[in-house]
């Protein structure tokens, strides 16, 4: 299983929801990795992330030792595969004609080399996507700077003042299409 949580920008219980998911899956799977939705921010070093997963480091050793941390790259090729195209029609259409450009779409090679994918995290709403959480955490949590930046610029075009509070925004339809 390949778990994806959020950095530590997002608020919530991350260090509860690490040990009630360990406990629950850890006897049963052969790996319990966890991926750090980073979108485009800092990586986290070993210690902040023990912090966020509320363990230490000879608890991970002693009481989590299948736990493998991995921070999401969206800068690095390498961390990235190709998933799809959008068109220039597609992205016009969602952005209400505001953007026209082709878009591809890639996200971390790591989704395609698990059986299961388990997003583990928190929904709040969130001023540009409607609500955070769900398939957010993978574009663009776990997504190439292409995709992150056309959520942006579309964000940036409508203006924040045109969709805060509202669940179903251009940028919602591009992370739910991708």
């Amino acid at each position: 299983i390949l778990a994806i949580i959020p950095d530590y920008t997002r608020s919530g219980p991350i260090d509860l929801m690490f040990r009630v998911v360990y406990k629950l899956l850890a006897g049963r799977v052969k790996t319990l990795h966890f991926l750090i939705a980073l979108d485009t921010h800092p990586p986290m070093d070993e210690e902040a992330i023990y912090r966020h997963v509320g363990i230490t480091k000879y608890e991970h050793t002693h009481d989590y030792p299948k736990a493998r941390f991995f921070n999401h790259d969206s800068k690095d090729p390498n961390c990235l595969k190709f998933a799809g195209t959008f068109s220039e029609d597609e992205v016009a259409e969602i952005s209400g004609r505001l953007l026209n450009k082709r878009v591809d779409v890639t996200i971390n090679r790591m989704v395609y080399d698990y059986d299961l994918l388990l997003i583990i995290g928190p929904t709040f709403p969130h001023e540009a996507m409607g609500y955070s959480g769900g398939h957010k955490y993978l574009f663009p949590g776990i997504s190439g700077e292409e995709i992150i930046d056309t959520f942006h610029w579309i964000g940036a075009l409508i203006t924040i003042p045109a969709f805060i509070g509202t669940r179903d925004t251009p940028m919602r339809r591009l992370v739910e299409k991708a």
